[in-house]
């Protein structure tokens, strides 16, 4: 339990693309400060395995919804499944994405840009949408979504358009985000996150393609401290916000990087 105490106690969070790597640890944070957490994925297996796990660890409620976040349908179907069960929304965290790895720019086929637009990018905005739709009404009023923004919303690593395209589009969903939830007590931030030790991330000691075209290692940091800054950020009350954060691994080649 973290110094600021169980702020989370009573409060429901969903957390998409929350049955691995950093989403489950996002979830797990915030399921150990007394929220009831929602995780959302395309695997229904996981996500069930991940909820159950989470629970037996926390004691608390953690429920598993299947959804393809790039869907309107499915998106719109897994908060309705929230409104029903729990009747409020305090917290949404953008977590889900994919990428194109190790591929040349021209390379790149439309299916494979489509295919990550709509995971970063659209899904991030049909899910704030529906979080909108449901924090606005609801009583108290207002809730808080932070979105999964990663160091590519500012520096780009080689071969990277289609997700760094929609990283830097997520910097701009917060903000119109941030803007246009000011009147319905909605509070919007993005963590850019750097080199978190995930099963994703684990071929960075053997080696990462750099801008100067040398192939080296980088450091990385535990998936925990990412955990603990978005529970952070989620404590806070909606008259004061976090509207970016960078955590990353003190020494991996972001200053300078280019």
């Amino acid at each position: 339990m973290t110094e600021w105490g169980r702020t989370g106690k009573g409060k429901i969070a969903l957390v998409t693309g929350g049955g691995t790597g950093i989403g489950l640890a996002i979830a797990r944070g915030l399921s150990a400060e007394g929220y009831a957490v929602v995780i959302t994925g395309r695997r229904l297996a996981v996500l069930e395995e991940a909820a159950a796990g989470i629970s037996a660890e926390t004691g608390n409620t953690v429920r598993a919804v299947a959804c393809d976040v790039g869907d309107p349908v499915q998106v719109a179907s897994a908060f309705d499944a929230v409104r029903r069960e729990f009747g409020r929304l305090d917290v949404l965290v953008n977590n889900a994405g994919s990428n194109v790895h190790g591929a040349l720019l021209e390379d790149i086929s439309f299916e494979q840009w489509s295919g990550v637009l709509a995971a970063n990018l659209t899904g991030a905005f049909l899910c704030t949408q529906q979080a909108f739709r449901i924090m606005k009404e609801q009583s108290p009023r207002g809730g808080r979504i932070i979105n999964n923004g990663s160091i590519s919303a500012t520096a780009p690593r080689p071969n990277s358009a289609p997700y760094t395209a929609t990283k830097h589009a997520i910097t701009g969903l917060t903000k119109s985000t941030a803007l246009d939830g000011r009147k319905y007590d909605i509070a919007c931030g993005q963590i850019d996150i750097g080199n978190a030790a995930t099963d994703m991330t684990a071929r960075m000691s053997a080696g990462v393609l750099q801008a100067n075209g040398e192939t080296v290692p980088e450091p990385t940091m535990s998936v925990k401290h990412v955990a603990d800054a978005v529970v952070y950020m989620a404590s806070l009350p909606l008259d004061a916000n976090v509207l970016t954060m960078t955590v990353m691994a003190t020494t991996m080649p972001l200053v300078g990087r280019g």
